[in-house]
This record gives structure tokens, C-alpha cells and sequence, in this order.
């Protein structure tokens, strides 16, 4: 039993690992796939030890074909986000197609596990178009945003004082968290608006104030009519999220950025921008 504080990757594939905190087992892996394919690998290690043999530790993986193992085994990381990305998307299907003796918070766990690989695939195929020599300002376009909201997501920027790829990690929740904040704008939650806002913020942003920006926003581009999927990404050592807002007759880009503690430190409400 370990406090884990510092950053770590999977065993099997080699993804980083989301920070784990308090006491408990290491997390060695990304999953029940990496979990399976470090311990197919093991036996199959056994085996070879033993002579090759099919001993009862082999019988398990000799079941699978070996275009399978294939899948399964993956080292390069692009692999394995597929083989996460099929499984997670098996899942949800299974869990929506027995929609009525199911759980519905299974499939809700199942798309919870698809949108996260989702992301990683994303993040890969970011990867292979910066390999390819593709610039920021392409992936921008093709994201739907501007070349500098595409690195600060995905970019790997190496800190000149150190010349090692600088820690970039974002808050959770910080996504939820922001598109929550906007409803209780939108809904004149004014109060509740403020709960998580740091100290200089609640100093600075009362429940009028707030009021009045809403307003303000509220007579020039109409009433709130729907909210976009929200970008996160780290800045300095805090996560900033921008969630794109449309109005009747207009757009924003309502923007929350938080400390590395999870507090609020800043809002705005901007003109949407590409």
C-alpha cells in the first residue's frame, strides 16, 4: 500500500496514467485489455521458459487466433487506442441493445469508457498528423478551432529550462464543470454560479455583477439556445475551458479557467473566434 503522486504509464501500452491520489495499489494499467495482454504475455514468457510447451498456462492463450493476439498484444500506442476504441464501442452497444434489462448506468459507464477513447484516438491521430508535417494551424481547421486552441490541447511543448516535455495535465471534471456553471447562469443561479470561484474571484465577481454580465450579453445576442461541446486544455499549471455558446442571434465562447486546486479563477464571455 503506496500514496501515488507522480505521473505513471501503462505496463502494456504505455499510455499515461491519470494522477492517482491517497493510499491504495499502484495502478499498473490502462484497463481490463492492458491488464489481459501484460498477463497473456507472462504466460506466453512462462511457456518459452518451460521449453515451449503447451502447459496449462498456455491453453488460455492458444484459444485465440494469432491475428487476434495481434490485436490484442499491440505495442505500438496508435494500436492499442484502436483495440480500446473497439472494445469500449462493443460495450456500449451491447449495454444499449439490452436497453431494458440492463442497467441504464452501465450504459452509461460504457459510453463514459468510449468517449475517453475517443479522446485518446483523437489525440493519436493529432500525433501521426504532426508527424506527417501537418501545422497547427490545419489541425485547427479541421477541429473546428484556431491553431493556438489545438496546440494548447494537444500540443507536447518541451520546457527550455529543463529540455524535457513539460507535464500537461488536465482537471478531470473541469469540462463538466464549466458547462455547469454556464446553466446556472443561464438559469440566474447567480449564487451557486460563485460556490467553487477561488478567493480573489469572489472578492472581485459578486452575484450582481454576474447579473448584470449575463444581461448584458442577454440584450445583444438574444437568449440562450444551445451550449457546444467544451474544449480543455492546460494552461500554466491550471486547465482552462472553453465552452462555445449559441445565442439567437449570435455566438460567445463562454471561458472558465481553474487552478491546479480546482478553484475558479477567472470567467469571461468572449465573441466566438475561429
Amino acid at each position: 500500500m503506496a500514496v501515488v503522486a507522480e505521473p505513471a504509464v501503462c505496463e502494456a501500452c504505455g499510455r499515461r496514467l491519470p494522477p492517482q491520489q491517497g493510499r491504495g495499489r499502484r495502478r499498473r494499467y490502462c484497463g481490463a485489455t492492458c491488464r489481459s495482454a501484460a498477463r497473456r504475455g507472462r504466460e506466453r514468457a512462462g511457456g518459452r521458459e518451460r521449453g515451449g510447451g503447451r502447459g496449462p498456462e498456455s491453453v488460455k492463450s492458444g484459444l485465440t487466433t494469432a491475428g487476434r493476439h495481434e490485436d490484442l498484444d499491440a505495442s505500438d500506442p496508435a494500436d492499442s487506442v484502436a483495440v480500446w476504441v473497439r472494445g469500449a464501442a462493443r460495450r456500449l452497444e451491447e449495454e444499449l441493445a439490452r436497453s431494458g434489462s440492463s442497467s441504464p448506468l452501465d450504459a452509461m459507464a460504457a459510453a463514459r469508457e468510449l468517449s475517453a477513447a475517443a479522446d485518446a484516438a483523437l489525440r493519436a491521430a493529432v500525433d501521426r498528423a504532426r508527424a506527417a508535417g501537418h501545422s497547427w494551424s490545419r489541425i485547427g481547421d479541421v477541429l473546428g478551432t484556431t491553431r493556438q486552441a489545438a496546440f494548447q490541447r494537444f500540443g507536447r511543448p518541451i520546457d527550455p529550462r529543463t529540455g524535457q516535455p513539460m507535464v500537461r495535465d488536465i482537471l478531470p471534471d473541469a469540462a463538466e464543470r464549466a458547462v455547469a456553471l454556464v446553466v446556472d447562469l443561464h438559469e440566474g443561479r447567480w449564487e451557486r454560479a460563485r460556490r467553487d470561484f477561488d478567493e480573489i474571484m469572489r472578492d472581485r465577481v459578486d452575484a450582481d455583477r454576474l447579473a448584470n454580465s449575463w444581461a448584458t450579453t442577454v440584450g445583444m445576442v438574444g437568449r440562450l439556445e444551445r451550449i457546444g461541446e467544451p474544449l480543455a486544455y492546460p494552461v500554466g499549471e491550471g486547465t482552462v475551458v472553453d465552452v462555445p455558446l449559441h445565442f439567437e442571434a449570435g455566438e460567445r465562447t463562454g471561458r472558465v479557467s481553474f487552478g491546479r486546486d480546482g478553484a475558479v479563477t477567472g470567467l469571461f464571455l468572449r465573441p466566438a473566434s475561429r
